[in-house]
């Protein structure tokens, strides 16, 4: 049974005109000052069990403000004046199939302390910024969840998963087809963050590929000075026209140089062409003193075990669900995505949070489009069913055969799957 939520009141106005500020009794619900941010840190780590002092640069400013964030997308909630809960975004893109890039919110930083759990707070808060977010114009948000089981009831679906690849470096022997790729050389990963970013904005073009932020790209700064085992990266390309490149670092241990399990951790890999692909991963799987390459985060349809002789040298060691996407105005991300094949679907869609998208539209390969019609839809869905399949990378007959969609003719699934399929997984490999 779902929480109530706090009631809205006009006490502040977001530059869309929505409210800012709720309040339901002694619960305000509002946008946070830029003098709270740390205390809404402290309130996140301990809702998360995060233990310790933040850490010093998480104060650090800019003249454009803090250095780490977008305070304007930072929500909380008081309870008797005290801060218990928080949630937070920022300001993204999110590539559709297709490539059409669309205004996204990629929301982060969600949590209520263990005291104030079950009292409708969270409700509050994420109704606040799906309001808002919808008012700023983002089209969809996405988030990664901490608990499986709390955001479907705001609109939220499982969209994309990623992998942990595990290759064994003994038995890779690359086909001769296999692409060779082209120079790769080392870059000082402290100095190279504005040129890593420059790749991401240019290469990561696959569905599901979300933008990175400047306070994204600091927050990695950050880690990557705090770190205490040796971070390496390389890039692929000529000087200036550079396509891809990876970010990784060995797991020591005391015996490093005589131990027969000694695996370098791929953190972040980022290839916009063919031949970046290959030119990095013949680089990573080249390494000597290496008997192991783990890839943190790949998609689940990797062509890296086709391109070997020996399959079995590439391991699938786990999956987990990775994007949870929400959309906030299904008019214009359903528009914005291409769909393929033959036939049409009408899909009526329910939406209680945000009851400007609930209708029917009909899609086919031409596009998609609201619909006025007395005529029952094909399909029936909610709208965290809908961000599930929006990508691809969830079938509608599953969640059909899951008693989670409804309809009224079994053909309208097929046909639903056609228009929606990818030639490839979506996945974003950018974490948050």
């Amino acid at each position: 049974m779902d929480e109530p939520a706090p009631t809205a009141s006009p006490a502040h106005e977001s530059r869309s005109g929505l409210a800012r500020s709720r309040e339901a009794g002694a619960v305000e619900i509002r946008t946070l000052a830029p003098e709270e941010r740390h205390a809404a840190r402290r309130v996140f780590r301990a809702a998360m069990l995060f233990l310790g002092p933040l850490p010093t640069a998480e104060s650090a400013e800019r003249a454009g403000g803090d250095a780490f964030a977008e305070l304007d997308r930072r929500f909380g909630a008081f309870a008797d004046g005290e801060l218990v809960g928080c949630v937070d975004s920022f300001a993204s893109w999110l590539t559709v199939p297709g490539g059409r890039r669309v205004p996204h919110a990629a929301v982060t930083g969600v949590g209520v302390l263990a005291t104030h759990t079950r009292r409708g707070l969270l409700t509050g808060l994420m109704r606040a910024q799906l309001e808002d977010a919808a008012g700023r114009g983002d089209v969809v948000a996405t988030l990664r969840a901490s608990e499986a089981t709390i955001y479907e009831r705001f609109g939220y679906g499982v969209a994309t998963q990623v992998g942990r690849l595990e290759v064994t470096r003994s038995r890779v022997r690359w086909r001769p087809s296999a692409p060779a790729g082209g120079p790769v050389r080392l870059v000082d990963p402290l100095d190279g963050w504005d040129l890593f970013a420059r790749i991401h904005e240019e290469a990561a073009h696959q569905p599901g590929a979300i933008g990175r932020s400047r306070g994204w790209w600091n927050r990695r700064l950050r880690w990557a000075r705090e770190a205490t085992t040796a971070q390496l990266a390389v890039v692929h390309g000529e000087p200036g026209a550079e396509d891809g490149f990876a970010l990784y670092e060995p797991v020591r241990t005391p015996d490093w140089h005589v131990d027969g399990h000694r695996v370098v951790q791929v953190t972040d890999f980022v290839a916009g062409t063919p031949a970046a692909r290959a030119g990095l991963l013949r680089h990573l799987t080249g390494l000597d003193f290496v008997d192991r390459i783990e890839f943190l985060e790949m998609s689940l349809d990797d062509p890296l075990p086709a391109a070997l002789t020996d399959a079995r040298a590439v391991r699938l060691t786990s999956a987990e669900d990775e994007t949870w996407l929400r959309l906030l105005d299904v008019p214009v991300a359903l528009a914005a995505r291409t769909y393929s094949g033959p036939g049409r679907v009408t899909v009526e869609v329910d939406d209680p949070l945000l009851p400007a998208n609930s209708g029917v539209y009909e899609i086919s390969a031409a596009g998609a489009a609201r619909v006025s019609t007395s005529a029952p839809a094909d399909l029936r869905t909610g709208i965290a069913e809908l961000g599930a399949v929006y990508l691809g990378g969830t079938r509608w007959w599953q969640l059909a055969s899951a008693g989670r969609v409804e309809s009224r003719d079994p053909a309208a699934v097929a046909t639903a799957d056609t228009l929606f399929a990818t030639a490839a997984l979506p996945y974003a490999a950018t974490g948050f």
